[in-house]
């Protein structure tokens, strides 16, 4: 059985399952624990009087520690497990290992600090010295990434969730990143099957006028759909036509740029 006290004595696997050194777990497990009897107490206070027939504190009792719980919490989270391979791992019941997680996740995000949501903000910048404060150098990057789901067992849902990028189900996801690679706005999932610049027209990011946005290659046609917006994409090789060595220079200048948006999807897929 997977535990904290049989994980903790192998680090280099405990960073690997949970994306946490040993102190960190540590430090935020100790304030986990110290605010998890109120929380829990306010969670089972908030069902009516009437229904309740014992005290708080009666009835079954979770099988793990919180410490426990945390650590599978961390690891569903880093590695994307089903709820079958967590309750093998961490002998429980599938449907103990929904609702221990489901009951850590909000205690949980009182302890972490979540990162803020800035998109809104963005929208309303009017200034140029407001805007370079989330957009350096008057630039954003925009990218879209792809994360593997089990297969669907409907018909439909399989053939739309089908990316034959990846020969693989997936679910889409898009993200605007700045120079410093923050990420100023995702979208919401998107099935595996639609392309890239599908998933940009339903929902997009809108940044000031005077913000330069850069996309690559599978974003074609987004200087003729949206004409008022400072598009920056890489030059196209056609069939049988060599790319100047200017046309390379700047390819080369695009792609260097733009790398921030990769890193940072890069970081997110590592739980970093």
């Amino acid at each position: 059985m997977l535990n904290y006290d049989r994980l903790s004595k192998k680090p280099l696997l405990f960073r690997s399952f949970t994306g946490l050194e040993l102190s960190e777990f540590d430090s935020i497990c100790q304030e986990v624990e110290s605010k998890y009897p109120e929380y829990e107490i306010k969670r089972l206070s908030k069902r009516k009087k009437k229904e309740r027939t014992r005290s708080i504190g009666a009835g079954r009792h979770f099988k793990h520690s919180v410490k426990d719980r945390f650590l599978m919490l961390l690891v569903y989270y880093k590695l994307y497990i089903t709820n079958s391979l967590s309750g093998f791992l961490f002998d429980l019941d599938q449907s103990n290992v929904h609702r221990d997680i489901r009951y850590m996740e909000p205690v949980v995000k009182s302890c972490i600090p979540l990162p803020q949501k800035l998109y809104n903000i963005t929208r309303r910048l009017r200034t140029v010295e407001e805007v370079e404060v989330y957009f350096p150098g008057l630039k954003a990057f925009i990218d879209s990434t792809e994360q593997e789901i089990q297969r669907p067992k409907d018909k439909r849902k399989r053939k739309n969730y089908y990316s034959g990028k990846k020969k693989r189900y997936t679910v889409k996801t898009q993200y605007m990143v700045n120079k410093e690679g923050t990420i100023l706005h995702k979208s919401k999932s998107k099935k595996g099957r639609k392309h890239d610049y599908s998933v940009y027209k339903d929902e997009h990011p809108i940044t000031p006028p005077n913000v330069e946005n850069y996309y690559d290659l599978g974003y074609q046609g987004i200087e003729k759909d949206f004409p008022d917006l400072k598009a920056v994409l890489p030059v196209k090789k056609k069939r049988n036509i060599e790319l100047t060595k200017t046309e390379k220079r700047y390819n080369k200048k695009h792609s260097r740029q733009r790398v921030i948006v990769e890193h940072t999807i890069c970081r997110i897929k590592k739980f970093g």
